[in-house]
């Protein structure tokens, strides 16, 4: 005759054991998720500068007069572009100084990139002589980034 073999097996066994093979799981899901969802991390946390912060200026040459260009920057952005130290007969001469820089300063304001600006037909020599001479200016501001 075969016995019957009898196992008494107590809930509280039952419990730890299910709890233990629960964290098992879980440990073995955290190891995996870890290990496999590696991202490049030789990417900067951080934006680099482009520019070097501060007050910038370049003159520009108009019939023997000297107009003075300042650029004020932040580390990623252009804050405003003046013409300063304008002589009143400049201002006579060439009207459309101010308002072709007005133009392209309300443009850099709102955002728009230095090689996107759009130089309106109304005084578009103008701007570019100023937009030319806000380059030169940047340029002497920007941050040189070393090839990796």
């Amino acid at each position: 005759m075969s016995r019957t073999k009898i196992f008494v097996i107590h809930l509280k066994e039952i419990i730890y054991t299910a709890i233990f093979a629960g964290l098992g799981i879980l440990l073995i899901l955290l190891l995996i998720i870890m290990f496999l969802n590696k991202k490049d991390d030789s990417a900067p946390t951080m934006a680099t500068p482009k520019y070097t912060p501060g007050v910038w200026s370049s003159s520009i040459l108009i019939n023997d007069t000297s107009l003075n260009i300042e650029v004020v920057l932040d580390e990623d952005h252009i804050n405003s572009v003046r013409v300063v130290n304008i002589d009143e007969a400049v201002t006579a001469m060439y009207p459309l100084i101010e308002p072709a820089l007005d133009d392209i300063t309300e443009q850099l304001e709102d955002g728009v990139s230095l090689d996107s600006i759009t130089i309106s037909e109304n005084h578009k020599y103008t701007q570019q002589l100023l937009l030319d001479a806000v380059k030169a200016t940047i340029a002497k501001a920007e941050k040189v980034t070393p090839d990796k």
